[in-house]
């Protein structure tokens, strides 16, 4: 039986050099965003990032709700998927990090797609329950604190429409799922929403060994 390759560095330029369809605004978004301290660690990967713009394509998504914006290269990646009405909403818990990715949003001229909303994650989701109602968006990609992943990803689902997609970055968490030592708060979120995601009925999963482990959740119903 196969099993899975070493990525190793050469490997990984390699697919990225076969692969992604860059262009200078991305490329100088993730440039400026690795500059930053514990950027390069945090911000999505390039290859990431085009699965992002895919899965929204392949949705015929026109609503996407991303938690967590940090420099905005996702949000970036997604709006551009997007229809020309198409929306996105997407959540911060500070207006620091957003900021930076604005012009960037201007350049590709997605910025009127993009709505930024700052604040605790868990607030603002209700209050997108409320404004918005159920089953409002079409996809969520939730990309945030992870400590509070199992309560994000409760909240997305409501806000979900039947045969729309969850994407659910970090789900491997450096590898620290496996480590018995590793018992930090995020840690056990990652932990605590993989074992939710495993046995919940109202999904269908499939955790992909891509970046920092990909989970894509599949909402029943449709």
């Amino acid at each position: 039986m196969a099993t899975h390759i070493n990525a190793t560095s050469d490997l990984l330029s390699y697919v990225r050099n076969i692969s992604v369809r860059d262009d200078e605004i991305l490329a100088e978004l993730r440039r400026e965003t690795a500059a930053l301290p514990a950027g390069e660690a945090m911000q999505v990967m390039a290859e990431e990032g085009q699965l992002l713009g895919l899965l929204v394509g392949l949705t015929n998504s026109r609503a996407v709700l991303e938690i967590g914006t940090f420099t905005g290269y996702s949000t970036l990646c997604m709006a551009r998927a997007l229809p020309a009405d198409g929306s996105l909403v997407t959540l911060d818990i500070s207006d620091k990090w957003p900021a930076i990715g604005a012009d960037y949003w201007k350049r590709a001229g997605v910025a009127d797609r993009i709505e930024v909303r700052i604040g605790a994650a868990v607030e603002t989701l209700r209050n997108l329950l409320t404004e918005r109602g159920p089953e409002s968006f079409d996809l969520v990609f939730i990309d945030a604190d992870k400590a509070n992943y199992p309560e994000y990803y409760e909240a997305s689902l409501a806000l979900l429409r039947p045969g729309g997609l969850i994407i659910v970055d970090n789900t491997l968490f450096f590898g620290r799922v496996t480590d018995p030592d590793a018992q930090d708060p995020d840690t056990q979120g990652v932990r605590a929403l993989n074992t939710l995601l495993r046995d919940d009925d109202r999904v269908e999963i499939s955790l992909l060994v891509m970046a920092d482990g990909i989970t894509l959740a599949h909402k029943k119903g449709a």
